[in-house]
């Protein structure tokens, strides 16, 4: 069996088929993994949600800040945005049970030592602690979808501490997994900063160059950072390279031999949105 990572797809259904091909993806062997971010922004969102969602257990999905927004614009919590391509969806036949596939999937995954999320994790927590905190927002996305994503929005709290509850607990959790692209060392977050990474002598970090972050031994499978642009690292994966605005779609081989690190598979995309949009 080997597990393909694909990154940020964004409705970029043409270039998802293509990369698939390309990597020669064959179901009685092989399990994609996706950082995330399906849909919003491409052209053909309706057609990716049903692929993915025909794969089954071919596919491993966690759910990116856009997955979330099309779910709140679903649930009435949300208005849509200007730039969003959802209506396909929200118009479709099919609607509620592909949202209802998107809303049991898992905000981070963990299997054979290597940990899945859409955008990153502050240096106090865990594996454990990730997995536990997806489990929660899981648990209300379940319970109470309305009032999870009527509190979903805003960037407080912007310090982990053990004692969150409530809202703030699962605001926090939803923004470092699937929003956090900088922190501080001591893990205050930054959801304002986007683009490159800061320069050397900003106290702001990528999240993943934090050398207190207790999540070094695994290795961080991401999305979320076009800016940061495609990145493959012993401990981090980052794929995000840009489809939507006219990058690349990337596939990784995860059981590739690390030590000799893995080797991207990228097809060219169509710049669909320009980055100011």
């Amino acid at each position: 069996m080997t597990r393909h990572a694909i990154g940020d797809i964004q409705g970029c259904y043409e270039e998802l088929r293509a990369l698939i091909s390309r990597i020669r993806f064959s179901a009685d062997r092989d399990r994609l993994w996706f950082v995330g971010d399906l849909v919003n922004r491409g052209p053909r969102s309706l057609d990716v949600l049903r692929y993915v969602r025909a794969l089954g257990d071919n596919a491993v999905v966690v759910l990116g800040n856009h997955d979330l927004h099309l779910l709140a614009v679903a649930e009435g919590s949300r208005e849509a945005r200007r730039s969003d391509t959802l209506d396909d969806i929200l118009a479709a036949r099919d609607r509620d049970a592909l949202l209802e596939w998107l809303a049991t999937r898992p905000l981070a995954h963990f299997e054979a030592g290597d940990l899945l999320v859409h955008a990153g994790v502050v240096p106090q927590w865990t594996v454990e602690t990730t997995l536990e905190l997806s489990r929660e927002v899981e648990s209300a996305l379940r319970r109470d979808p309305r009032n999870l994503f009527d509190h979903m929005y805003g960037d407080e709290p912007d310090y982990w501490r053990a004692e969150l509850d409530g809202t703030d607990r699962l605001r926090f959790a939803i923004n470092v997994l699937t929003r956090v692209r900088v922190c501080t060392r001591d893990g205050r977050i930054n959801l304002r900063l986007k683009g490159k990474p800061p320069a050397t002598d900003s106290p702001w970090l990528p999240w993943f160059d934090v050398e207190s972050r207790r999540t070094r031994g695994t290795r961080l499978v991401f999305g979320h950072w076009s800016a940061l642009g495609l990145m493959v690292r012993s401990d981090v994966v980052g794929l995000d390279s840009g489809c939507v605005w006219g990058g690349a779609l990337t596939a990784v081989d995860l059981d590739a031999d690390r030590a000799s690190g893995c080797v991207p598979v990228s097809v060219a995309c169509n710049g669909y949105q320009s980055p100011d949009e």
